[in-house]
Parts: C-alpha cells; structure tokens; sequence
C-alpha cells in the first residue's frame, strides 16, 4: 500500500492559516472554526497596544466580575469539565497572534520597511508581555519555564529599542548591520517562545492526565479523554507533547480496568491520534500496549466499538508513515491472534466504519510478513472480503475498496490465492474495481480511486501467472478494459502509476494469450519497452471525434 493509502480514507471517515517564514508555523495550526466568529474572538489582541508597554502589561481595565486575565483559570472539583481545553485553546489562540507577528516582522524585515518594523515589534513585545502576565499569574510556572520567560521578556524588549533605533537614521551601512542584528534577535526570540509555548502546553496536559489517574469518575475520566483527544486534532507537534506527558501509558491504564469498559474505545480513539508520531509508538511499546490490543480484540464481551479502536490502533503503529520498526518485533508474537480477530471484525462489521478501520489494519499487516498473508488464506479471507465487497452496508466507499484490494493484491503474490479467487468469482469484482470513479469532486476520493485502479490491475498480473486466471480474465473482456485505461486519461485520472499498473497486466495477459491482443494495440502497448508504451499513452491526446 502506498504511504497515503492508509491515512487518507482514515481522516476522512473520521474527521490556516501558515507562516511560512515564521519558525512557529510548524507548531500552530489555526483553530477551525467559523470566520466571523474566530474575527470576534482575536479582535482584542489584534488591537494596538502599544499603552501596555507603559503600563508593564498591566490590564488597562478589569470589570468586578472578571477574572485576573483571560488565560486565568478555576482550581478544584468546580471547575468545570473543559476548563483545561479551553485553557488550551486559549493558550494556542494567544500563541498564534505572537507568531503572525513575528512572521510579519521577518517579511518586514527583509524588504527594509523600518517604520512598520518596530511597530510590529512594539505589538509583539505587548503581546508577549500579557500572555506570560497572565500565565503567570494563572499557574505556578516550573523553574525551567521561568527562564525561557525571562529571557524572552528581555529579548522582545532588546528588539523593540534596536528597532526604534533604526527610525532614526538612513545610514545604509548602520541599517544593513542592524538588520543582521534583529534577524538573529529575531530568530532568537521565536526559539524561545516555541520553548515557553511548548512548556505552558505540557503544563496543562499534565492537568488532563492527572485527572485520568488520579479520578474514579467516569464522567470526569471520559471528559479528560475528550479533551485530550480534540488536542491531537491540532498537530503532531501537540501529539508529541502529548505522547511525552505520559499520556499513552495512562489511557492504557484505563484499558485494563473492566469497571472502565465504557471508555475502551474512547481511551483507544485517542491513542490511534497520538500514535501518529513515533513518540507515541514508544510510549504503547512501553507498557505492552500490543497485548492489550490483542486482548480487546479477541475478547468475545469487548463491544464492537473497542474493538474497532483496536483496530485503528493497530492501523495506525503498523502504517508506513512510520521510519521506525523496531515495535513491530513484539507485535509479530501476537499476530496470530490479532489477524484472526481482525477478520472476523470484517465478516461482522455493523458498518462500513468498522469494516475500514479493521481491512486498514490487515492491509497494513500484509505489507511487513509474509506470514501475515498465509494465515488469512487459512482464516478463508478471500471469501469474507469479496462478500464483503457485495454489502454496501460495509463496503460503501473508495477507501473500504482500497484496503480490500490491498489486502487481495499482497495475498495474490502466494500461488494458492489464484484458486480462491476464482473459486469466488473475484476475477469479476476486480474488473468492477477496474471501473472504480469518484462520486464527488473530492482529491482524497479522487486518489483512493486510483489506488483502487491501480492496485486492481496489479492484482489482475500477479494472479495471470496462473493459465486458468488468464484465460478467465480473457473471456470477462479484461484486455478491452484495460486497453481503455490505457488509451484513456480520463478514464484513469490522468494516473501514471494506473497506466503502469495495467500496461503491465496487458502484458502479462498477452504473454499467455498472444491471440487476445490486436495487432495495432501489439504494435502499439506490448511490442515496445514498457518505458516506450509508458510515453506513448502519457502523451496521448483523447479524442472525442
């Protein structure tokens, strides 16, 4: 399965601004939300404040009822259940006002504009000060966070009186010496604010996973569970953060307690989003997160819902994003068990999200061991997936029919998997693979079809080594078909990587069949190297004479 091929139908089934010379554009990802209402929300800090320097960042005015500052917030059981997510949300929105200035101040900067250089500066500088005010004041800050504090108050205050010192002058050689001076100062504070950013972050999800340790509320656990995973909604710098904080080890705490049953698949969601970076992996590597996976998945009581979390935990450790693979090492002990469980969570999906999470964790199982693909041939795999492919109450979307077809195309590498599939009458479902369109104007549909496209004609070579296939495949008209995907652009999506994929099953058809190719298409798709045929029908006009 290509790289994409996992995450892209996952996203979908579940589910900015950037600065691009901003070091911060990496780590805040705009919230989204409605436009109006996101302009209602920065309209205060996006206001000159330039009194505040006067004032050392103190508030020009606090109604009786308010609270110290905006990132303030309740201590103890009253609370309320999202006061840490919308702390953090509160956090980031700040966050992502300091880093549009600063990325204004780098442009800025570079085209010599020096008035509204320091005033960008003089914004930055204020906007710094009120957030660390009322953090500060908000939490006991660690020592650690204090110093990147300090020095970043001290930065942000070099850089407003340098600037302002360059309005006063049009000496050239003194403005270009200055602006290698602010460039270095200006790089220097955006390191130390990402720092400060990423403490006061780690701070307030120690808060959240304090709460999945130390409570026995269910109500307040699953609200925590919320929380967190809405955070790794907003990145994989989050995610990591979130990962370090111990956050994997305490919801798998949470997954070996029966009184928590409840909250298997919300615990097991959130670990399937935080292990999309290594970190994560780590952490479930750390605590045998794979044998409680295991365990969930073949316990006949777990509700269908935790187990399709497994699986998307699974699907997720096992994807092809990740570099490293070293925790694959322990998940081979428990494949066995795991690819059982999974497809039989296949053959009785209730729905097609459940039925997609479980064939992304098989196809992805495919790709890493060859045992993997022996074990489903004696599990009868062929025949739940190709029933499956006939229920649209499991298989309603491109994406099931790219992990069905990624699963059949690794199976098909093994000679016994010819016999199956005829027996099942596949050679017919890949040909309706073959004709695989979007339904919508969607890019992520539009490249999960082409996968399909794809993946179903390389399926259709590797099973035509067999003579009985071929022949089968000859009689179902599957040389016309993929003639016309190759003759054809739109037919395919402008797709190279389906143009290869069928010049080579016409080839391997042709090869046993040399009578089921015209001589102008012989001349044309199967004499020449493939590289020739390749250029040939990239290059082809369609004509609609």
């Amino acid at each position: 399965m290509t790289t994409e091929a996992l995450v892209t139908p996952l996203s979908s089934s579940r589910q900015s601004s950037s600065l691009s010379s901003s070091p911060m554009s990496t780590r805040i990802r705009t919230l989204q939300v409605d436009s109006v209402q996101r302009w209602m929300e920065d309209l205060r800090h996006m206001t000159e404040v330039e009194c505040m320097c006067v004032l050392q960042a103190k508030p020009i005015g606090v109604e009786d009822d308010s609270q110290q500052g905006e990132l303030i917030v309740a201590s103890g059981a009253g609370a309320g259940d999202h006061v840490a997510r919308n702390n953090l949300q509160t956090l980031l929105r700040r966050a992502l006002v300091v880093s549009t200035e600063l990325g204004k101040m780098f442009r800025r900067l570079e085209k010599g504009r020096w008035q509204r250089v320091h005033s960008t500066a003089v914004r930055a500088n204020c906007h710094v000060r009120s957030l660390v005010h009322e953090y500060s004041a908000a939490r006991c800050t660690p020592p650690e966070m204090q110093k990147y504090e300090k020095l970043l108050l001290e930065k942000c205050m070099e850089l407003t009186n340098i600037t302002e010192r360059c309005l006063h002058t049009d000496d050239e050689f003194f403005l270009k010496s200055m602006t290698e001076a602010i460039h270095e100062i200006l790089t220097d504070v955006s390191d130390s604010f990402s720092n400060m950013i990423d403490m006061a972050l780690a701070n307030e999800i120690r808060v959240l996973i304090k709460q999945i340790e130390s409570s026995d509320s269910v109500h307040t656990i699953g609200s925590a569970i919320s929380n967190l995973l809405s955070l790794t909604q907003d990145g994989p710098q989050l995610c990591s953060i979130i990962a370090k904080e111990g956050a994997v080890v305490a919801l798998f705490k949470i997954c070996r307690q029966d009184r928590f049953k409840d909250l298997y698949a919300h615990a097991l969601r959130t670990v399937a989003s935080i292990c999309c970076v290594e970190e994560g992996i780590n952490q479930l590597e750390k605590v045998d997160g794979i044998l409680c996976l295991a365990d969930i998945l073949t316990d006949d009581s777990s509700v269908e819902a935790a187990r399709a979390e497994a699986a998307a935990v699974v699907a997720q450790i096992t994807s092809p994003h990740h570099t490293s693979t070293q925790h694959l090492a322990s998940f081979l002990e428990s494949m066995q068990d795991i690819v059982t469980a999974l497809i039989k969570l296949c053959e009785s999906a209730s729905c097609g999200e459940v039925f997609l999470l479980a064939s992304a964790a098989l196809a992805n199982i495919t790709f890493f061991d060859s045992m993997a693909c022996e074990i489903l041939l004696q599990l009868n795999a062929i025949h739940i997936l190709l029933q499956a492919c006939k229920d649209r109450q499991r298989v309603d979307t491109p994406y099931s029919k790219d992990q069905v077809v990624t699963i059949l195309a690794n199976l098909s590498v093994l000679e016994q998997s010819a016999c199956d599939v005829l027996q099942e009458q596949g050679m017919e479902r890949l040909l309706l693979l073959l004709g695989e369109k979007p339904t919508s104007v969607s890019p992520s549909e539009s490249a999960a079809c082409e996968r399909v496209q794809q993946k179903a004609a390389v399926t259709l070579a590797r099973l035509s080594r067999d003579p009985d296939v071929a022949q089968t495949a000859i009689q179902l008209k599957a040389v016309p078909r993929l003639i016309e995907l190759c003759r054809s652009p739109t037919e395919r999506n402008n797709s190279d990587s389906v143009l290869v994929a069928c010049l080579a099953a016409l080839r391997r058809l042709a090869a046993g069949c040399p009578d089921s190719i015209e001589a102008a298409d012989h001349q044309q798709l199967i004499k020449p190297r493939l590289v020739d045929s390749f250029l040939l029908c990239s290059n082809m006009e369609e004509s609609f004479v």
